[in-house]
């Protein structure tokens, strides 16, 4: 009796709801996270509509508190068919469906349950953008920061590089990026910065069997080319390893991925200056060895959520720094540094209709530098510098980035809010020009002996100090049609140093998508964005306050003794300062962008963007003499950073891909015109008249106007594959300046009656890089097997944009008839600067040097790189 008693209580206690969990995977059977999933209701047309799902680290999607009955199921990812379920009856209780995307025959983006108008007006959506598949990616250098140098090259001016949404530590080996892609016009009130390019590096997870890859890359100066500026080769050896291991610890709960690496090389330091005997040329070897770790965990802590931990660890040593350009042999000195860095990032649904997302990166750096001789240092302007490099001590921080995105979507509207917090402790005993520089105008004044100014910093130089800054921030994505799209949002900032607390960020775009083929897209947005103070301009202006450190300047000093000359002139303390009202540096901005799919295969964007910046810092000498007199006797040059430059540009951005899978043919191409001006360079850069700002309203140095990039990737007969880079710029802005200290404020840059900041233009470049590899295999793979070339390696999103169709590509081209082997092995060789095309750089602008209006170095040659990649 108690039993069926029992039995009727449990019967009348029976869920009254049921929960359905959808697991979604690939061809070879391993999971999809990210995917979006969307359940409709079929048989209730006055049901309220379901909020769409994502997949979670195990490619579970769940749903819960379903009322019984009949709905229809859509599953999609990009690169994947979208898989339809026109009727799946949903009972009370526990629901389980398995589904299995096939692989799509033409890359596009999909958006499941929509109409092609509205998939194209999601402001979160690709369209905008370009992704480089795994191909595109091995057509870069394989040296990470050589990759990184031409990433931002492609990114253009002020463009941010995260991986997995952080920002800052070393670029991952190339063969644990799983795509690379460059989003531009955000002006989300969740970003910091907007307006220029953002490269979201996307690495591999570690899912699925045991697999791993060994690279080995070699480079020697006997497959290089001389440089431009030398008389014969300098010396050059890059040897290169690289470990990856990956695989599941715990079957459908947790995965892993290692990876280490290192490498010994040297290169050439190339000098190239005058002097006294004449014109000296030569290649100094520059040693250099590396040492780097990382290890990664996913961990599903329940059956929608998911924990991944990464640590990494980089040391290196370098040998022959500061040698090159005007710098001699003498100047060398010897830096260490290392950097450890923990990664935490947790991602899932909250409840129903929210979903949480939120990452925690903790970095420790630590640098010490030694000089090769402890020697004055003897300056003569753009001929040549010797003596000791002066560069000597310690610097230790630790860092914290802690950020969180909550997403609430309800009816119409995607709302999304968080924060970020960033921040650290630094200790710091840097020491710099401790025994003293001599500054000579020109050759014919350091044969004379007439040094025009002797500097030097005296003092303590240990600072130990923290700093942080923060943002809040909430914006509405509103549906207002289905193929319109209206953004809105606001962000907060605050941060440690500066006295202004208000720093509110308005911020508004729309995406509308005019006609139903979906194919046109048009987006504009504008806002207000602060920048940073940065921890490194806090310091200094610490360092030298005029107690802990200032610095001593003699005008006209003796030589070899300063003092001794007879119209020497000893100033009082020098020291630096941040202004009273110093606030943060702002920026207007506004884009009109449009997107015009030509074809299945061709796309085509154009993005125009309109910048007005205020309040940017620069230095202010406050104590420079009026009529040779100061307004402060008491001290020398009082160097003020303040906020009172100003910047005003506009960008013109223009973008095509072309991707046909079928014959995996991939290029990725774009132009950039930058019109900038300002009238400082940076929170140091002082004017040429410290009371005529505006005498400095100029060109901005070192901005390309033109600027363009291609990447080709072209299947060739026998297993063959070539991968083509180019880039070209025009010539960049630089400062002529007469070389001497016209207005007595013992800072040289005074420029001739007349000529404005930045007058002066270089000549352009060009260079091409290519990689030709070829790939073959043996052994079968199973269908669970190792994934050497089957779409296995899915990330979810954690703190950038979603999964994208150029993510899978790399798995899915393995290429050269390799894709379905258990061992997979590309012999490859690469080339920079394939065809030896000489990029002057360095021009000097100073017309008491031997090399003024001349360029003083160049770009390096023709440099040929061997490899081998095994995976397994």
């Amino acid at each position: 009796m108690l039993a069926a008693v029992a039995g009727g209580a449990a019967g009348q206690t029976r869920p009254q709801t049921g929960t359905l969990r959808v697991t979604v995977k690939d061809p070879s059977g391993a999971v999809i996270p990210a995917a979006l999933v969307q359940l409709t209701r079929v048989d209730n047309a006055d049901a309220a509509p379901l909020p769409p799902m994502s997949s979670d680290g195990l490619g579970v999607a769940s749903a819960s508190g379903l009322a019984p009955g009949r709905y229809q199921l859509q599953v999609a990812f990009p690169g994947f068919e979208t898989h339809l379920t026109p009727e799946l009856r949903v009972r009370a209780g526990d629901n389980r469906r398995e589904v299995t995307l096939a692989i799509r025959k033409i890359d596009e983006s999909v958006a499941v349950g929509r109409a092609p108008a509205t998939s194209a007006s999601d402001p979160r959506s690709d369209r905008f953008g370009n992704v480089l598949t795994r191909e595109q990616i091995d057509a870069l250098p394989d040296d990470p920061d050589e990759m990184e140098a031409v990433l931002k090259e492609m990114a253009g001016p002020g463009g941010t590089i995260r991986v997995d949404g952080f920002r800052g530590g070393k670029l991952p080996p190339k063969s644990q990026i799983r795509s690379i892609r460059f989003t531009s016009g955000m002006f989300a009130a969740e970003n910091h910065g907007g307006g220029m390019v953002f490269v979201d590096l996307s690495t591999q997870p570690g899912l699925g069997p045991l697999r791993g890859s060994v690279d080995l890359t070699f480079r020697d100066d006997s497959m290089n080319a001389r440089n431009a500026f030398q008389q014969q080769k300098g010396p050059e050896r890059n040897q290169q390893y690289t470990l990856n291991l990956s695989g599941t610890l715990l079957k459908e709960r947790t995965s892993f991925s290692l990876s280490t690496g290192g490498a010994a090389l040297y290169d050439s330091a190339n000098i190239f200056a005058a002097t006294t005997e004449g014109r000296r040329s030569s290649a100094v070897r520059r040693p250099s060895d590396r040492l780097n770790f990382t290890g990664r965990v996913d961990h599903a802590l329940s059956k929608s959520h998911t924990l991944r931990g990464m640590y990494q660890q980089n040391d290196n040593d370098q040998e022959n720094l500061g040698i090159g350009g005007f710098d001699l042999a003498d100047r060398a000195f010897t830096r260490s540094s290392s950097e450890r860095m923990l990664r935490l990032s947790e991602s899932g649904p909250l409840a129903r209709g929210w979903f949480g997302e939120s990452r925690l990166q903790a970095r420790w750096t630590e640098t010490e530098s030694s000089p090769f001789v402890e020697a004055q240092t003897i300056r003569v302007l753009d001929a040549f510098t010797s003596g000791g490099a002066q560069q000597a001590g310690e610097r230790n921080a630790a860092e914290i980035e802690w950020a969180t995105n909550v997403d609430w979507a309800r009816g119409r509207h995607a709302v999304r809010f968080g924060s970020l917090v960033e921040g650290g402790a630094y200790r710091s005993d840097n020491r710099s020009n401790y025994l003293g520089t001599y500054t000579f105008a020109s050759l014919a004044d350091y044969e004379a002996g007439r040094a025009s100014t002797y500097t030097r910093r005296d003092g303590n130089p240990l600072v130990d100090y923290s700093h942080w800054q923060a943002g809040l921030f909430v914006q509405d994505d509103w549906r207002a049609r289905r193929n319109l799209t209206l953004s809105g949002g606001l962000r907060q900032e605050f941060q440690t140093h500066l006295g202004d607390a208000v720093n509110l960020a308005p911020r508004a775009g729309l995406t509308w998508s005019p006609f139903k083929s979906g194919r046109t897209t048009v987006r504009a947005g504008g806002g207000i964005f602060y920048d940073w103070l940065e921890a490194e301009v806090y310091e200094q202006v610490q360092r030298v306050d005029g107690v802990r450190q200032t610095d001593v300047v003699v005008r006209s000093p003796g030589y070899p003794d300063p003092v001794a000359g007879g119209s020497a002139e000893v100033l009082p303390a020098s020291k630096y300062l941040l202004a009273e009202a110093l606030f943060m540096p702002r920026r207007n901005m506004a884009s009109l962008g449009i997107s015009q799919q030509i074809t299945p295969t061709i796309g085509l964007n154009l993005n125009l963007m309109r910048m007005s910046g205020t309040n940017r810092l620069r230095g202010r000498n406050i104590n420079a003499p009026v009529g040779g007199v100061r307004p402060d006797p008491a001290f020398g040059n009082v160097t003020q950073v303040e906020s009172t430059a100003r910047v005003r540009g506009t960008q013109v951005h223009t973008g095509l891909n072309v991707n046909v899978p079928a014959r995996r043919i991939m290029i990725f191409a774009n132009y950039s015109f930058v019109d900038q001006k300002n009238d400082a360079d940076g929170p140091f850069s002082v004017p040429a008249d410290s009371y005529d700002l505006a005498a400095d309203w100029g060109p901005a140095a070192g901005i390309p106007r033109h600027s363009a990039s291609a990447i080709v990737n072209l299947p060739l007969p026998y297993s063959l594959r070539l991968g083509l880079t180019t880039s070209a710029r025009s010539g960049t802005r630089y400062n002529i300046t007469t070389g001497r200290d016209d207005n007595g404020d013992t800072v040289f840059n005074d420029r001739p009656a007349g000529i404005r900041r930045n007058s002066a233009i270089g000549k352009g470049s060009w260079d091409v890089a290519a990689r030709l590899g070829y790939t073959f295999g043996f052994g079968d793979r199973t269908a669970s097997g190792p994934a050497g070339a089957g779409p296995t390696m899915i990330v979810q999103r954690v703190g950038g944009g979603g999964g994208s169709a150029g993510d899978l590509l790399g798995g899915l081209m393995g290429g050269g008839g390799a894709e379905n082997k258990r061992i997979r092995i590309e012999l490859f060789a690469s080339a920079q600067n394939l065809l030896n095309s000489v990029t002057p750089i360095g021009y000097s602008g100073v017309m008491t040097s031997p090399f003024f209006g001349q360029p003083t170095a160049a770009m390096p040659g023709r440099r040929i790189d061997i490899g081998m990649r095994v995976g397994f």
